[in-house]
């Protein structure tokens, strides 16, 4: 079994470098040009099925790519982190200091605490591992369920930082489960 992952394409809170968490935006001009340029490689993998978050901007980039017209689920375990209060807020220093260190335990009014999320990720890739077990699987998701996936099969470091591991925009990444 494959897994690929996808993150969708550029949207204005990428721009404005900003949360966006769960925002139901789409993506922007940039972002559908990535997509465009993904599908190119996408057409040539062996998918046999794509998992897709439901929220728009991973719904837009998952229509743009699927020109192989692979059948698609929508799952909501494989949405972005929820950012809570942080949402479409500027990054700034919380973003490199805590947003992404494993080790946190600074609280931020709604924002799913980076454990809880990496178990929600973990949780799915357990189930579509017994359910997809000869399927190769494209998800189409976000950032941060990217990094989560890296470290399904590999160490957390010791200091918890983990921001280093995500992928840009319509980049692919493939794991063998």
């Amino acid at each position: 079994m494959k897994i690929y992952v996808l993150r969708h394409g550029r949207t204005k809170c990428n721009d404005e470098e900003k949360y966006n968490g769960k925002l139901n935006e789409d993506i922007n001009e940039t972002g559908i040009n990535q997509a465009l340029e993904a599908r190119e490689k996408i057409k040539n993998l062996d998918i046999d099925l794509i998992i897709c978050s439901p929220l728009l901007r991973t719904k837009h980039t998952c229509d743009l790519v699927n020109s192989n017209n692979i059948p698609v689920i929508f799952d909501k375990r494989i949405e972005e982190r929820d950012c809570g209060a942080l949402t479409g807020q500027k990054l700034g220093d919380f973003h490199y200091t805590d947003f992404w260190n494993y080790n946190s335990n600074k609280n931020v009014e709604g924002l799913e605490t980076i454990q809880d999320f990496f178990k929600r990720i973990r949780l799915f890739i357990d189930d579509i591992k017994e359910k997809y077990n000869d399927k190769n699987i494209l998800l189409v998701t976000h950032g941060g369920v990217a990094i989560a996936i890296y470290f399904y099969n590999n160490q957390l470091p010791k200091d918890g930082m983990i921001g280093e591991f995500g992928i840009d925009n319509c980049e692919i990444k493939e794991y063998k489960l």
